[in-house]
């Protein structure tokens, strides 16, 4: 049989020739810095990749706000992280409260109940957040070993109080297991103080790296399950204790993903520069403004201003319109990416790390302005971007 060399295009002639703004769910633009790291390639087990992964833990000490040793990287994306931290800590008949409002809380869930635990969801409505009389009720009944909870679950931009699920899962001696994919350096997270016991992120979104290369970090007391569960983890890639190899030992596991981690390296060196509590400040000030921007735009806010996710906004839309649509139209006339949800009638739009750029959030809402007018609703640009305007500025002088 014969078989023809297929035609391929260049990366030129598939590329736009405009490079689009990523403001949607992620992934994030990434800084030139994380960019030039990505270009890198070293040997995975020599003295400098030692010296690059050494730092990555000293500095996801202060990130992670932990004193535990037990950090951990996946060559995968948040998902694999996720799994890593599931697949470690829970064990067939597991009892596990898995804390469900949307998606990735929901995937959470599957990956325990995948593994043989007795999951048990506690269902919150889709853009309403935990409620702490409900959470000791599910305790109470349900007697968990293991809780998991995403802290921004971006599917339904709604925010979920981990310092009340960690105090409440302290009390009843849970482990708990917390995705913080996209509110990692973007709002506080607090691991030793809110007693989490293991927190995921990926690098694609509130770090501003690459996707395809995740952290996790455990808790002494994680560790201590860890090591002392009778049976290894079916997954060998995902085991936490051979991961130790590359990353406590200097020593081999699996080929690491040099490029990327060279570009979370820089991607964490650039938090630790700006410090965390101004990277907050800087956040919370870009989104609020957007918020403003977009209420002035005749718009309105998926998930009320309590539970309300500031890391990605949640937009309702008319009736008349399709989140497929909006983000089609924005994309091929603006350049400007954003993102549709699962589910609900809403647009995304992120506010992760250099997504919350002053000059970027006036790009991205004159654009989302002008493609509702360009689709017939009823918009009022101007007073949309004189709020954005005047949020900014008022954010500068508190």
């Amino acid at each position: 049989m014969k078989f023809d060399v297929p035609s391929i295009a260049t990366l030129n002639d598939i590329l736009p020739d405009e490079p689009l703004l990523m403001m949607g769910a992620g992934p994030v633009p990434i800084p030139h810095a994380v960019a030039n790291a990505n270009r890198i390639v070293i040997n995975h087990l020599g003295d400098t990749m030692g010296a690059v992964v050494s730092q990555i833990k000293a500095m996801a000490g202060y990130i992670f706000q932990t004193s535990s040793p037990w950090v951990v990287g996946v060559a995968g994306p948040g998902s694999a992280a996720m799994e890593m931290a599931v697949a470690n800590l829970v064990w067939q008949d597991t009892r596990v409260l898995s804390i469900c409002n949307g998606f990735f809380s929901d995937r959470l869930a599957e990956l325990a109940s995948r593994v043989g635990a007795n999951v048990t969801p506690m269902l919150i409505e889709k853009e309403k957040g935990i409620v702490e009389a409900d959470l000791r009720d599910y305790i109470v009944r349900h007697k968990p070993e293991v809780i998991t909870v995403v802290q921004g679950e971006t599917s339904t931009t709604t925010y979920n109080d981990i310092e009340l699920v960690g105090r409440i899962a302290k009390e009843y001696d849970c482990y708990l297991i917390v995705d913080a994919v996209c509110t990692l350096s973007t709002m506080p997270l607090k691991m030793d103080e809110w007693h989490i016991d293991a927190v995921i992120t990926g690098g694609q979104k509130g770090l501003s790296s690459i996707p395809g290369v995740s952290l996790i970090t455990f808790s002494e007391k994680a560790w201590q399950r860890i090591n002392t569960r009778e049976k290894p983890i079916v997954q060998w890639t995902l085991d936490a204790t051979l991961a130790t190899n590359f990353w406590h030992k200097e020593s081999y596991h699996y080929t690491a993903p040099v490029s990327g981690l060279m570009a979370l390296h820089e991607a964490m060196r650039l938090v630790c520069d700006e410090t965390l509590n101004k990277r907050f400040a800087r956040h919370l000030a870009c989104s609020k403004a957007l918020q403003q921007g977009i209420e002035g735009l005749g718009l309105s806010l998926y998930v009320n201003e309590q539970h309300r996710l500031n890391s990605v906004v949640g937009i309702n839309l008319p009736d008349n319109l399709t989140a497929a649509q909006v983000c089609q139209h924005i994309s091929h006339k603006y350049r400007v990416e954003i993102a549709g949800s699962f589910g609900p009638n809403i647009v995304r739009i992120g506010q992760m790390g250099e997504q919350c750029r002053e000059h970027n959030l006036f790009r991205a809402l004159h654009a989302f302005g002008s493609t509702f007018k360009d689709l017939g609703c009823k918009i009022d640009v101007p007073q949309g971007m004189a709020q954005l305007e005047a949020a900014i500025q008022n954010s500068k002088l508190a």
